[in-house]
């Protein structure tokens, strides 16, 4: 495979007023129909957000998270905002030690982290929107009050997880097993409880002022200081929830925690790449692989392999196990630890890791020592790549259909693999995404997830779930991702933007977990290095390596293992494969879920994923 092919599943949308790109139709309509009245990129991806709530339950919700990376035209500045809630005051090292446990649960309440996605909403509608809050929330409203189209994936989601929901998440099973049984794909499904959440933190921000701004704040309140937090809190202290350890525990987030959490904004880290400066969140999410993936690329002629070619696909996958071993080792929240950011980002640094992508595929996980300090990692991972060996058999091909829907709901990961007509996929990690422009110059790329279906259990009287981030803690002592009252998880979720001569000129991402920073650079590769479009880039065939431990409980890695949909053929999966690579065939459209936005020479332009059947560009 290396040619780019002229046909595209949908075309790359160009124009001048502006452009949003998501996930779900829904999302990307409502953001549009935000911008046709009047609103900017900031006042469209909140209502897109917000909607994306509602209509992919199984992948966020309203008890999630969000990082936001944006540029603001009117101020001249690119920022992140920090939608990612701290670890409960309660959640210790020894307070996991009582329970017998040495990983985090990825289902239950012990998990949950407080939410953040709500607030950084808020913030960003407050200090960059310019619509009132009710112009926003509507969409949202409407679609919970009134319902949606279920998604075929929404319904085999619930169904995998309908016994958990009747025998020990009721809760659950009263929102999403109307009349006791799963909704079917396609029917109008609404969630009234959500609604009626919404609608009285709207009724309650719009009864303290008649002001915007502290109508935004008022909101902000109601939901961490108010009902909201109330009834999650009373919850929390009284309900004992079973999850995947196969034991009841009662979870540790309070009133407290919800009442001192504040959003923030921060500078993005940066990296300069061919012209573009491409920005990402700091390590307390998993962005800055993508940066290292970029500075140990810059080493190689990707140009002269050509993209989807054996040695192009096996050079990413091995500079990524490079990248992802340091995140493993380094990274966590730099307010409790020291993130040797500067040195991983380093040319002298990744001059020496370089040559560390032979020619074989590596069966190892090997982080570096920047700054000469020596890596340390927890057990579960130097337990399974010390199981790991070159030797091992070839991994399965998947060339025919892949088995029957299912959801581990023990992995609090949203994994999904589907077949039959309505989509042939393998989405692996899956969660949400969208981007927006507008033509005052404004860019935003935003990943909101957490709080899915699947977690925990619905907090009765609200309609919506807690999320389980805390799974990507170690509970390891000593340790950057350690687990720490206040700390911040080690998050999964990495939204990107470029700016070309400090203006904005892309903004991208996907839902995916582990496998986000491999999907978004091959599409942006693909883009940049490549001349594809922004639809080609997306459409280009893809892969991505399981190589590196999962961020997701129970926390396995698979060394060497490999994936690439069938589309890059038969004669580089056998190349890969000599090559050591443990290599599974997924479906042809099966891996990633990117859509962008671009900016550039006066013109706007979007794009979205075909895979899922599900995502949408809107835009004129």
């Amino acid at each position: 495979m290396g040619e780019i092919p002229e046909f595209t599943t949908r075309p790359e949308l160009a124009g001048t007023f502006g452009m949003v790109a998501s996930t779900h139709w829904l999302a990307s309509a409502a953001g549009m129909a935000v911008l046709e009245r009047g609103g900017n990129a900031f006042d469209a991806a909140v209502a897109a957000g917000l909607v994306l709530q509602v209509t992919e339950p199984h992948l966020n919700g309203p008890g999630g998270e969000v990082p936001v990376i944006a540029h603001h035209a009117g101020g001249e500045e690119t920022f992140v905002l920090c939608g990612q809630g701290t670890a409960p005051e309660a959640a210790t090292l020894e307070a996991f030690g009582d329970l017998g446990l040495d990983l985090v649960p990825g289902s239950g309440l012990l998990a949950a982290c407080v939410p953040g996605a709500f607030g950084a909403w808020m913030l960003l509608l407050r200090e960059y929107g310019t619509l009132r809050l009710r112009d926003v929330m509507d969409y949202a409203i409407g679609y919970a009050a009134r319902g949606y189209p279920l998604l075929p994936a929404i319904s085999w989601g619930i169904a995998s997880v309908a016994e958990l929901f009747r025998h020990h998440w009721p809760s659950s099973a009263e929102v999403y097993l109307p009349g006791g049984a799963v909704p079917a794909p396609g029917s109008l499904f609404a969630n009234p409880a959500l609604a009626a959440t919404y609608r009285r933190i709207l009724d309650e921000a719009e009864a303290a002022s008649s002001d915007r701004d502290e109508q935004i704040e008022a909101a902000r309140r109601v939901y961490y200081e108010g009902f909201v937090a109330e009834t999650i809190a009373a919850y929390v202290a009284s309900a004992e929830v079973m999850d995947v350890t196969g034991r009841p525990h009662r979870g540790l987030l309070s009133y407290a925690d919800l009442s001192a959490w504040r959003p923030r904004l921060e500078e993005p880290l940066t990296y300069d790449f061919h012209g573009l400066t491409v920005c990402k969140t700091g390590p307390w999410g998993q962005g800055p692989v993508f940066l290292q993936q970029l500075a140990l690329l810059e080493g190689f002629d990707l140009g002269a392999m050509g993209p989807g070619s054996a040695e192009y696909i096996h050079t990413m996958t091995e500079c990524a196990k490079l990248a992802f071993a340091d995140r493993e080792a380094w990274y966590g929240d730099p307010d409790f630890t020291d993130v040797p950011v500067k040195a991983l980002l380093s040319a002298e640094y990744n001059d020496t890791r370089r040559a560390l992508a032979g020619p074989q595929a590596s069966a190892e996980l090997h982080p570096g020592t920047p700054g000469g300090r020596p890596p340390r990692l927890p057990g579960f991972i130097t337990d399974s790549f010390r199981a790991a060996g070159d030797d091992a058999s070839v991994a399965p091909s998947l060339d025919v259909d892949p088995p029957a829907p299912r959801l581990d709901p023990g992995t609090g990961e949203p994994t999904m693999r589907t077949t039959g007509p309505a989509a042939s996929s393998y989405r692996a990690g899956d969660t949400c995404h969208l981007d927006v422009a507008d033509r005052f110059g404004n860019m935003v790329s935003a990943t909101p997830s957490g709080g899915w279906l699947q977690s925990s259990p619905v907090i009765p009287g609200l309609g919506f779930c807690l999320g389980t981030r805390a799974q990507m803690f170690t509970l390891t002592p000593g340790l950057p991702a350690t687990l720490a009252p206040g700390r911040r998880p080690r998050t999964t979720l990495t939204p990107s933007l470029a700016l070309k001569d400090r203006e904005p000129y892309l903004a991208f991402g996907t839902p995916g977990g582990d496998q986000q920073d491999q999907w978004s650079l091959l599409f942006f590769l693909n883009h940049v290095l490549a001349g594809m479009n922004l639809q080609q880039a997306i459409d280009f065939p893809s892969s991505h390596s399981a190589h590196m431990p999962s961020s997701f409980y129970p926390r396995q890695a698979q060394p060497r293992v490999l994936d690439v949909e069938s589309r890059v053929g038969t004669a580089v999966i056998e190349d890969l494969r000599r090559r050591g690579h443990l290599v599974n065939v997924r479906p042809a459209w099966s891996l990633g879920r990117v859509s962008a936005v671009a900016r550039r020479n006066g013109m706007l332009y979007a794009a979205a994923n075909p895979r899922g059947m599900q995502g949408y560009a809107v835009g004129r």
